[in-house]
């Protein structure tokens, strides 16, 4: 089981921010990263705690139900995040996709927004542009892309997608596992 990822999965659907969760259990905004990312691991006392104030009983929290496979999700399984200051909003398709080998997102780039700078890394990204127009950048080189147009690329270079319209853009983003 990964503690880390299903808290931060947790707290992403509660629309906390890292300091929130610790402002609301008293621990450091650096020692909840360091948990999330499985680095440190809580006390039993500490993950009830952070549990609570996610509004999550322990026994939800435990129940692995790795061998029943859903296929089929809907609107209810879908996570939100929105960054106001990058001008881009993050919806997470399918729950806890993180923890798979592809994780697939709808973003939406709002006017003038930029999605995170990613590291170089051994991922595969597929991105099929629904509406608008966004920039890809590949270490120094600029790919352009349309509603109705696709973009696939290995993530050997440092590399981020960028609003290149007057007005939001929407994209259905896949990113595999990385390796290295």
């Amino acid at each position: 089981m990964n503690v880390g990822r299903r808290i931060r999965n947790l707290r992403l659907k509660k629309g906390l921010t890292q300091e929130e969760l610790g402002e609301r259990t008293g621990l450091t905004k650096g020692y909840i990263s360091q948990i999330e990312r499985d680095l440190s691991s809580p006390s039993i006392v500490t993950l009830f705690d952070i549990l609570e104030v996610l509004g999550c009983r322990p026994a939800e929290f435990f129940d692995d139900k790795r061998n029943e496979q859903k296929v089929v999700y809907t609107e209810e399984d879908i996570t939100e995040f929105v960054d106001e200051e990058r001008g881009y909003t993050v919806q997470w398709l399918v729950p806890e996709s993180n923890e798979n080998e592809m994780e697939p997102i709808l973003l939406t780039l709002h006017k003038g927004g930029h999605f995170k700078e990613f590291e170089p890394s051994a991922s595969d990204t597929f991105a099929y542009v629904l509406s608008g127009r966004i920039k890809v950048r590949l270490g120094n080189t600029y790919y352009t892309a349309s509603a109705g147009q696709t973009v696939y690329y290995q993530a050997s270079e440092e590399h981020q997608i960028i609003n290149d319209f007057d007005g939001p853009s929407q994209l259905v983003l896949v990113a595999t596992e990385s390796y290295l």
